[in-house]
């Protein structure tokens, strides 16, 4: 895939998962596999880098970029968790819905995201789709961990137990 048409997906997959932050959902219905979806990302984009996940150019820095692309991402995730409001329902499921706090941390991960690839560019480093890939799977696995674990925490609604 060209690299237009990759950021014309990973800009379309983001803007779905942006929107779905914003309206009611229900928190992971088996919370033994909320890894699952960051795990298979993270490996579809280590094993579709084919050995050039950095740059052979530029190593160290395309290593440094990546990592904090990956800690963004992670701080991204664990702050739209914290931001998000959770509440119980009469059956004891629990829901999840983003706020505006929600939205801000959003947006500062992608203006850092950005910035990290605009550093990149400046210093002639190339930063692959598989690295941004790498930072949404980083991102997915930081928030649905600390949303399952906030979860685990709510007091029953009307006496029932939340599912575990």
């Amino acid at each position: 895939m060209g690299g237009a048409a990759t950021i014309l997906v990973i800009a379309a997959i983001a803007a779905l998962v942006i929107v779905r932050q914003f309206s009611a959902r229900k928190v992971a219905g088996d919370r033994r596999r909320w890894w699952v979806l960051p795990a298979v990302l993270g490996y579809v984009a280590i094993s579709r880098s084919g050995g050039a996940l950095l740059d052979p150019e530029h190593t160290v820095l395309a290593a440094v970029l990546l990592g904090a692309g990956i800690a963004a991402g992670l701080v991204t995730g664990a702050g739209t968790a914290w931001t998000m409001r959770l509440w119980t329902d009469a059956n004891g499921v629990v829901w999840a819905k983003g706020r505006g706090a929600t939205a801000a941390i959003w947006a500062a991960g992608i203006v850092v995201r950005l910035g990290l690839l605009g550093i990149g560019a400046l210093l002639g480093v190339h930063l692959n789709g598989q690295a941004t890939t790498l930072t949404v799977a980083a991102l997915l696995l930081a928030q649905s961990g600390a949303l399952v674990w906030r979860a685990g925490l709510l007091a029953p609604a009307y006496g029932v137990a939340a599912p575990r």
